[in-house]
């Protein structure tokens, strides 16, 4: 839905002078001029691993011991299962069997990809310009309920860019979840302004809505919702809150592509919204990203910086800080191409869903993903949340049993309160949700190119696997 917020911005520092809201204009967002920097007591503690050069010490690398994370290294997931290509029947191909991996995610290419592709080489138009690019935009900001699209070269820039538009800066403070993947605080900190972390809720990984008003600050700028793993934040109380403070509301909706929100898409919610297209996303472009908003300004604004800020009156003449994140003409060509499937490959990831959870509803010690009354949750990854006394044995057992199956899976998010570049700032906040759902929680193969033999397999092993782990418990 289009803002609706006064003109005027937030102040974060008191000024000499009270400043008198226009009434009826609209705020617009602006690259904030340089601020002093946060006292560093806020900020997160920098320091690690050094390589040193003759010219100086290189980028250093964060570390976190497992005694300084104590008990809570017990939450982190081991490493990555070894996959066995399995022998299996596979009817629906009409083959006797076949050896492969059934991959976690994998991108479907059968649309007009090829054609659209090959039509840029042969075209010459292989760069930032072209016809493919205005048009991916327009036809992706329409099916997720916004006017504008602004495509940036992945998900990160285009976080990084709608921040950026917004003015916000050093000093200013962003609410984000920390169950989120570490892309959404990182954005952040590039702008120089600080993320605030709020817990999750147990049945969508979302963060709690509840919690927000305890976050905001005098140093508040936005708000940050991510719809996780598909399913829609309940955005009327970060809405609401957001109006009363004067607040931008920036969802990160990259695994959200077709979520709503009480029959709104979740793109032209609040002021800005972006969208990732790697190759796991339900549309893909390889690597992209999209800014979809309502507002024209931001639209504008972010257009231009996205493009170096090259100037309308000359070439080379600057007035923002702009940056490179264009998206080429070739991947927006791969980007329509998919977005004019876009209904049918997020039905794909809603069937899947819907036969996963027939297979699994009565196998004891799994919750299940769900779907709120409110909400259209679009399944980008079929993600559940293992209860090892009731299942009977833990999450990695479970990936672990899974993966000499051929079948492979991911855990959940790390929270960034854990990660090692945020750890020393962080660590002393709780946050026992985000970190349940980390120690327990994974998701299954859920591409668009899973077939319904695929998922009957992969349930049949969750089920096996479970009654085995059983009958050695009992022997």
């Amino acid at each position: 839905m289009p803002s609706k917020k006064p003109t005027t911005t937030r102040k974060t520092k008191p000024a000499p002078k009270p400043v008198a809201k226009k009434k009826a204009a609209a705020r617009k967002p602006a690259v904030p001029a340089t601020k002093a920097p946060a006292p560093r007591d806020e900020m997160p503690v920098l320091g690690g691993v050094a390589a040193a050069t003759p010219r100086g010490v290189l980028a250093e690398a964060m570390d976190v011991s497992m005694d300084e994370l104590g008990e809570r290294a017990n939450i982190l997931p081991g490493e990555d299962p070894h996959l066995v290509v399995t022998v299996r029947p596979i009817p629906s191909d009409e083959r006797e069997s076949a050896g492969r991996i059934i991959p976690v995610c994998e991108p479907r290419l059968d649309g007009n990809e090829e054609k659209y592709l090959l039509h840029t080489v042969r075209t010459n138009w292989i760069s930032s310009a072209g016809k493919y690019i205005t048009d991916f935009e327009q036809l992706f900001a329409q099916k997720v309920g916004a006017r504008y699209g602004v495509a940036c070269n992945n998900g990160t820039t285009a976080l990084h860019l709608a921040l950026a538009t917004l003015g916000v800066g050093p000093g200013d403070e962003v609410i984000v979840p920390t169950f989120t993947m570490i892309a959404s605080a990182n954005a952040v900190r590039y702008v120089g302004a600080t993320p605030v972390f709020i817990d999750a809720e147990p049945e969508t990984g979302n963060m709690d809505v509840r919690q927000l008003r305890t976050k905001i600050t005098p140093r508040t700028k936005a708000i940050m919702p991510m719809h996780t793993y598909g399913h829609p934040v309940d955005m009327d109380p970060v809405l609401d809150l957001a109006k009363q403070h004067n607040l931008f509301v920036l969802s990160d909706a990259a695994e959200s592509h077709g979520a709503e929100y009480k029959g709104q898409p979740v793109g032209g919610l609040g002021d800005v919204a972006t969208y990732s297209f790697y190759a796991n996303k339900i549309i893909t472009t390889g690597e992209g990203g999209m800014l979809t908003t309502n507002n024209p300004d931001i639209a504008r604004i972010a257009r231009n910086m996205r493009d170096h800020a090259f100037s309308h009156e000359r070439h080379f003449w600057h007035k923002y800080l702009g940056f490179n994140f264009r998206m080429t003409n070739m991947q927006a060509a791969i980007g329509l191409a998919q977005t004019e499937r876009f209904e049918f490959l997020v039905e794909c990831r809603r069937k899947n869903a819907e036969m996963y959870s027939e297979l699994l509803s009565s196998v004891p010690g799994l919750a299940l993903p769900v779907q709120k009354p409110w909400a259209k949750n679009v399944y980008w990854m079929y993600g559940m949340v293992v209860q090892p006394a009731e299942f009977g044995m833990t999450r990695d057992a479970l990936r672990n049993a899974l993966a000499q199956r051929g079948i492979e899976t991911r855990t959940f998010f790390i929270p960034i309160h854990l990660q090692p570049i945020y750890f020393r700032a962080h660590g002393a906040e709780s946050f026992p949700v985000a970190e349940m759902l980390c120690e327990r929680g994974m998701y299954l193969p859920s591409a668009s190119t899973l077939t319904p033999a695929d998922i009957e397999f992969i349930s049949h092993a969750v089920r096996e696997i479970q009654s085995q782990g059983r009958k050695s418990q009992a022997e």
